[in-house]
């Protein structure tokens, strides 16, 4: 006999009792409380209010970030949280900027204030850590846009062929998996363009008091230019090769290969680009039916079954080494991955181009108080993604209630789980400046 199951729907009733999705986000009040990024705000010369009546600029950058972390991918995203009374309590606030007030607040923005705030703020970001040698990877990537905006124009864009885009320029610190600088620049863009002053930015000022222990870069910034510029810097370098006619010829000739495993083949050159002085090139062959998975590209016609990879240093490592080291910078594309689908990277963006990239750097800002989050407060967990954060220890419900004359947060959580819970706030009041990396 088949059992039936009756559909139940319960009744509905509704409260004025204002209740938060986002209690888990006393968290990271108090975590930046700790890191003390507010008084670092405060000290920076952001635009101003028109009006008494007009927001604190400290208060619209934290909602913005605040926006992001509980999910908001648009400017529009943001005005959810106004309607959040509990999660104002929590931040200390009366009320939330508009979408209006964030497009206003970013469009006082301009080239001039963008090269004075940003790179003043993210170097004092990294002067709280404690890192010591820095691996720093550069890369850029393209930002499909759907409009007309400043500086959004047809150019190389894999992804949506013939659409206008952005084409930013973004450096990385492995052993942080943060952002050290991120620049906005037209979608057409060439690939190698403004590339030594985005360099000079992030070594001259951003990270000026850190130790640079190696620079790996994509093709994109394989130039005469960049390469001496890194020499005389002193800097150690591995960079992947742009795979030019006379590059070709070059590896064409090779007939000396050290097999490394089943399907991979190594050997080095030297050879001078752009009449500069002669470098050492490796060179790495990989069989496609061994390692049809494997990157690199097809070159010659003659031997359609391998790919090759190449990349430039001036450091005299053996030749795997040299090709395990560039490999490791794999971990970059994941980072530009989480900051497009996590944190709207994508989205964010206003009609005037410096307010476009005044919101994108201080995404890059909101990205790494998460990374910072996530290393010290989290432990186990610090390799969690900020989607996985979101629903693991940010969204829960809370609401505030009186107790003994006091306002105090409640937050809904099972009980085997709240020994967890408040051993996430234990670590976060003994946090100290600075902040300690193991680069072991």
């Amino acid at each position: 006999m088949k059992s039936s199951t009756k559909m139940v729907n319960l009744p509905i009733e509704y409260s004025s009792k204002p209740v938060t999705p986002f209690g888990g986000m006393s968290l990271m009040k108090r975590f930046i409380d700790q890191v003390g990024i507010r008084e670092k705000l405060e000290a920076l010369n952001l635009p101003q209010p028109g009006s008494n009546r007009g927001y604190d600029p400290k208060q619209i950058v934290e909602s913005f970030w605040l926006g992001i972390w509980t999910g908001a991918s648009r400017f529009i995203h943001c005005d959810w949280l106004r309607y959040d009374q509990v999660l104002h309590s929590i931040f200390g606030w009366d009320t939330m900027p508009s979408q209006s007030t964030y497009s206003r607040f970013f469009g006082k923005f301009s080239q001039s204030l963008n090269t004075e705030i940003f790179p003043d703020l993210q170097h004092w970001f990294f002067d709280q850590l404690n890192i010591g040698s820095l691996t720093v990877d550069f890369d850029s990537s393209v930002i499909t846009r759907y409009g007309d905006q400043q500086g959004s124009a047809k150019g190389y864009n894999p992804n949506k062929r013939g659409r206008n885009s952005h084409h930013p320029l973004m450096a990385f610190v492995e052993q942080t998996r943060m952002v050290a600088n991120a620049w906005m620049r037209p979608g057409d863009t060439a690939a190698s363009s403004s590339c030594k002053e985005f360099m000079e930015e992030t070594f001259k000022q951003v990270l000026k008091d850190k130790e640079i222990g190696l620079v790996r870069a994509d093709s994109g910034f394989y130039t005469e230019e960049l390469m001496s510029y890194l020499e005389e810097e002193q800097l150690n370098y591995i960079i992947a090769v742009k795979m030019y006619p006379n590059v070709k010829s070059e590896v064409w000739a090779i007939k000396d290969w050290i097999k490394l495993a089943k399907g991979i083949e190594l050997s080095e050159m030297t050879f001078s680009h752009e009449n500069g002085k002669p470098r050492r090139y490796i060179l790495i062959k990989k069989q496609i039916e061994i390692r049809p998975n494997s990157g690199g590209k097809m070159l010659f016609e003659d031997e359609p079954g391998y790919r090759y990879s190449c990349y430039v240093t001036n450091m005299d490592l053996p030749l795997d080494q040299i090709w395990n080291m560039y490999n490791n910078r794999a971990d970059c594309e994941n980072r530009i991955k989480e900051l497009k689908y996590d944190f709207g990277l994508e989205n964010f963006c206003l009609q005037d181009f410096w307010a476009t990239e005044a919101s994108f750097r201080f995404i890059m800002v909101a990205y790494n108080l998460m990374s910072l989050f996530r290393h010290f407060a989290l432990n186990h967990h610090n390799w969690a993604t900020l989607g996985t954060l979101r629903s693991y220890c940010f969204a829960l419900g809370a609401w505030t209630a009186s107790h003994a004359n006091k306002k105090v947060l409640k937050i809904s959580l099972p009980t085997k789980r709240r020994p967890w819970m408040e051993g996430i706030f234990a670590q976060i009041s003994t946090l100290n400046n600075p902040f300690k990396y193991s680069n072991a």
